[in-house]
Parts: C-alpha cells; structure tokens; sequence
C-alpha cells in the first residue's frame, strides 16, 4: 500500500511539475494590450525608434514622444491635436525625426 501511494505522489509531483513549466513558458508570449507579442525585440531600442504614422501609447506626453523620437515639432506637423495637454493612449500623431528633415 505504501509503495502505491509514493507512486502515485510521485505522478501528481510530476504533473505538477510540468505544469508549472508550461505556465512559465507561455506566460513570456502572452500578448500585450497593443496586440503584439512581448519577446526580447525593443521597437525603441531600434535604429529608428519612431515609425512615421505613431500612436500614442499609455503614460506618454507629447514631451517624452517628441524626446524618444526626435522631434521637436510634433504640434506643428499635427493641426488635429489643438491642446498639447489632452494626449491620450491611441492618438495617432505624424512623427518627423530631425535628422529626416
């Protein structure tokens, strides 16, 4: 009897085990909120960091998107954003990056 119930701990260990693992993994590739899979690719970390169509992501500040991107004329290339402050995820702003100018 002692030796059925080590085996059968030792089954439920194992499962448990693999289960764990399983998590572990697919918990790396879970999708992010923008729909693109989270992964060791930085989009920022880039040659160049801003694509030309951007859209405003959680946090962001026209002041921390113009510095991250390069460009200092965001407003002025944007007639749609009529108050600099009111800049919320999922705006979807022009970016020029000076060194394209």
């Amino acid at each position: 009897m002692m030796k059925y119930s080590t085996a059968i701990a030792e089954t439920i260990s194992w499962y448990a085990s693999l289960l764990l693992a399983l998590m572990l993994v697919l918990s790396c590739c879970e999708p992010s909120e923008g729909g693109e899979f989270q992964g060791n690719a930085d989009p920022v970390s880039s040659e160049r960091p801003c694509d030309e169509i951007y859209i405003v992501r959680e946090g962001e500040t026209l002041h921390s998107i113009s510095e991250k991107c390069d460009d200092p004329y965001i407003v002025e290339e944007n007639p749609h954003i009529h108050d600099p402050d009111d800049v919320f995820p999922g705006l979807v702003i022009k970016i020029t990056p000076s060194k394209f100018r």
